[in-house]
């Protein structure tokens, strides 16, 4: 789709992550088995049929650009268009721009060199499997200067009440973007926007010294803008915590739900990795649980979400916990509602649990 161009933006995502961002931003932290959360972001764009896609990022990207490399696993290694990482590279003395505006002043050629009339903007922590084709169109025949695109929660949590909330008219033009905590229809952090009005009301905000592009250059000028609400209806999640990511993760231990996130007519596409399948030894037991490529088992696993390379020793059980990439559980652990990050050991005849509401988590690399 070459009218529209895609952009990642990063800088402003509000996380509570702790131990699993100490060593990379939250775009970057694994999920469902095998994938990052970017991946679920990055897929809906280029299966929209965006050929071009910038991402934003400020800090802890070496994972980010670990994991994405030339964008090859996405279609987007392609000579025209293709996948831009820009992180804060300028060293401009007269730049008096603050927030994520240093990215779009910094990055202007990257917007002026593309022939797309409009940009997409996403962040990465609304999780769906989808395309905006149907988003774009509406925002073509409704005329809109912006369009948000929204979801309706059936239950308000709490990593709900750190995004926006939508109130539109019958006809869907946005009368007010909020903070409300009982409002359940979320802006999801994707919107649709004009490519020259988007570089105008850069300019503006940075005139008037802003440092948030979407705040202060489209909320707060919304009786100044054509704005429309879309309403995306299919399977969604908000990622924005440890118990947020905990959460989401069990979820999805549900066959109906994990079904609706990746049984649809897209792929969630991500890194490409060449383990072997599980292997299951002889005192292997498994129950309602996700186990990635490269596992060995030889415990017992309910409940859980294991990630590729995993290794399980006799007698030791994992309960209701995510065990990140290569964690090795040596004989006689036990572990319940914990989340262990990406190379831990743990050592013989250990026990950790924690709880449902906050699980016990170890960050990578660590002997316990």
């Amino acid at each position: 789709m070459k009218r529209l161009m895609g952009l990642i933006n990063l800088d402003h995502e509000h996380h509570l992550f702790n131990e699993l961002t100490y060593f990379r931003n939250s775009a970057s932290i694994p999920f469902a088995g095998r994938y990052r959360l970017i991946d679920f972001t990055l897929s809906n764009i280029v299966n929209t049929g965006i050929e071009e896609v910038a991402i934003f990022v400020r800090n802890k990207y070496r994972s980010l650009l670990d994991h994405l490399g030339t964008g090859e696993n996405w279609d987007l290694n392609r000579r025209n268009g293709g996948l831009f990482i820009l992180p804060p590279d300028w060293h401009d003395p007269s730049d008096k721009s603050k927030g994520d505006l240093q990215f779009f002043h910094n990055n202007r050629d990257y917007f002026h060199r593309s022939n797309a009339e409009y940009v997409l903007i996403s962040g990465s922590q609304f999780i769906t499997n989808t395309d905006y084709k149907e988003a774009f169109q509406f925002h073509l025949d409704r005329g809109a200067d912006v369009t948000l695109i929204s979801t309706q929660v059936e239950k308000l949590l709490p990593e709900h009440e750190r995004f926006f909330k939508v109130e539109a008219d019958d006809l869907g033009w946005v009368k007010n973007i909020t903070n409300d905590k009982h409002n359940p229809l979320i802006f999801t952090g994707v919107y649709i926007i004009n490519k020259e009005l988007l570089m105008k009301l850069v300019d503006e905000c940075i005139a008037y010294h802003k440092d948030h592009f979407f705040v202060h250059g489209v909320a707060e000028k919304i009786n100044q803008l054509k704005i429309q609400n879309y309403r995306y209806r299919g399977y969604s999640a908000f990622i924005n915590s440890i118990e947020s990511y905990y959460r989401q993760n069990m979820k999805l231990l549900c066959l109906e739900d994990y079904e609706k996130l990746f049984y649809q007519k897209h792929l969630v596409r991500t890194k490409i990795s060449n383990n072997p399948s599980v292997q299951y030894k002889k005192h292997a037991q498994v129950n309602r649980s996700i186990l990635a490529n490269g596992c060995v088992i030889n415990g017992k696993i309910e409940g859980s979400i294991l990630f590729r390379g995993v290794e399980v020793h006799k007698g030791s059980s994992i309960k209701n916990s995510i065990i990140m990439q290569r964690c090795t559980i040596e004989e006689d652990v036990y572990l319940e509602n914990v989340i262990l990050d990406k190379d831990v050991q743990i050592t013989k005849g250990q026990r950790l649990i924690g709880s449902p509401d906050k699980p016990f988590v170890v960050a990578k690399r660590q002997v316990i």
